[in-house]
């Protein structure tokens, strides 16, 4: 008997298309070569590093410098490394659970709580907004002469046209935010190397010391300016639903490029406090003049002692800084509302409302300076509210899956959450004992 002819065989092709899937999202990014599969990966942590080099850093770095000299540069550096971590593990969050940490607050408090930890997060963002628009009006102020008030008001209608790139694609809204935080960081590199520092006096500031009440405010304020809550909570927004992860595979890769960003991204962050008050020390305290504690008085002083030039580069940097960080504290604003409460309002009411008690700051007289280095205090205090849930959710398996932290991490998160609270209560006794 004739065997049966062979079946016939498959197209090699239709059987690939048939087998094989799509390639995700970051399998194309990752199959770019050179930068430019590497590059798309990075942003996010850049818009969460404009906060921590807002109008409030000015304040409290020149203040701190100008009185303390160098003394006060350990603060800056641990503030910098606890902002590493703390972004991070909000980072992390998104990633792991498609939701940020507003969400899972709500998700995982009782409604009280989630309400509660609202109420006291939009007091933040108002305390955040006096910061951002005091900031950004005194450098107009100071560049173009524009009255205190009517500064404000052109400092919202700017911050609005940044926002609106969010609408057009989260990659536009974070390369224009980066080009703000470069033109921050090269404003204050041409100060140091115009102005110069002691450098041996430099080494000597990282050790861990205070000089009185007044050393432990200012330290606050420098801890409040650098890790700000509001952007605790945006950091988880702005990675949550980025990239699609398709499998716990891709999100470790995702982690470890998500570390990259916020290790560079904070470490130029870090940088840029240090300078301003390396500059402050170096042109303030070192001549004598340990009271320069308003930005007024700082861009003064760069024009008669250093030039025209320098004053330009302090004022410009100041301009970036309030202009980009105003515009982030409007989109963590959503965050915070949307997550906590699932509400939302239009973004011009929600600006209205934050930006009152600035408005009335610039109106009334108030000045300003002191309004910024008491603003960074109270966000000081906000932190434990945003740090502790956070904390909580990424140390669970059932939220986090597979990212979910090592004990070491949750260790080390919880040792810096208690060192927050308690620099807190020790600032509260110093200011009602004394």
């Amino acid at each position: 008997m004739t065997p049966p002819p062979p079946p016939p065989l498959a197209d090699p092709a239709a059987a690939s298309a048939i087998t094989l899937p799509p390639p995700s999202e970051l399998q194309r990014i990752r199959a770019r070569r050179g930068l430019r599969g590497i590059l798309p990966l990075l942003g996010p942590a850049f818009v969460a590093a404009i906060a921590y080099v807002d109008p409030g850093n000015f304040a409290t770095n020149i203040a701190g410098g100008s009185e303390f000299g160098y003394t006060l540069l350990w603060v800056v550096l641990a503030a910098n490394l606890m902002g590493m971590l703390i972004q991070t593990l909000s980072a992390k969050v998104g990633l792991a659970t498609g939701r940020n940490l507003p969400e899972l607050c709500r998700d995982h408090l009782p409604r009280p709580a989630s309400w509660g930890l609202w109420a006291q997060a939009e007091v933040i963002a108002m305390s955040t907004d006096l910061a951002e628009f005091i900031g950004a009006a005194i450098a107009l102020n100071l560049l173009f002469g524009v009255p205190l008030f009517v500064a404000g008001l052109m400092t919202a209608v700017v911050a609005f046209g940044i926002l609106a790139l969010q609408s057009r694609g989260y990659r536009r809204f974070e390369l224009a935010i980066g080009a703000m935080l470069a033109l921050i960081l090269l404003g204050f590199l041409y100060e140091t190397l115009k102005i110069g520092a002691d450098w041996g006096a430099v080494a000597g500031g990282f050790v861990p010391s205070f000089q009185g009440g007044d050393a432990v405010l200012l330290a606050t304020g420098i801890l409040g300016a650098t890790v700000m809550p509001h952007v605790i909570y945006l950091h988880s927004a702005l990675t949550q639903e980025r990239i699609p992860a398709e499998d716990d595979g891709e999100r470790r890769h995702l982690l470890r490029f998500m570390r990259l960003d916020v290790l560079i991204a904070m470490a130029l962050a870090g940088v840029v406090n240090m300078l301003m008050l390396i500059v402050a020390a170096s042109l303030f305290h070192d001549s004598g003049l340990t009271q320069v504690d308003t930005i007024e008085g700082a861009y003064n002083g760069f024009d008669a002692l250093v030039g025209g030039g320098a004053a330009l580069a302090f004022a410009g940097a100041l301009l970036a800084s309030g202009l980009a960080s105003s515009s982030v504290g409007t989109y963590a604003g959503q965050v915070i509302m949307q997550g906590f409460i699932a509400r939302t309002i239009p973004l011009a009411l929600r600006r209205l409302v934050t930006m009152a008690p600035a408005l009335m700051v610039l109106a009334i007289g108030v000045n300003p300076t002191r309004a910024l280095v008491i603003s960074q205090v109270v966000l000081s205090f906000g932190i434990p509210f945003a740090l502790v849930p956070l904390i909580w959710l990424t140390r669970r398996r059932d939220v986090m899956g597979e990212l979910v932290n090592h004990r070491s991490t949750t260790v080390v998160a919880s040792l810096v959450a208690a060192a927050i609270i308690a620099l807190n209560v020790f600032l509260l006794y110093q200011t009602f004992a004394g």
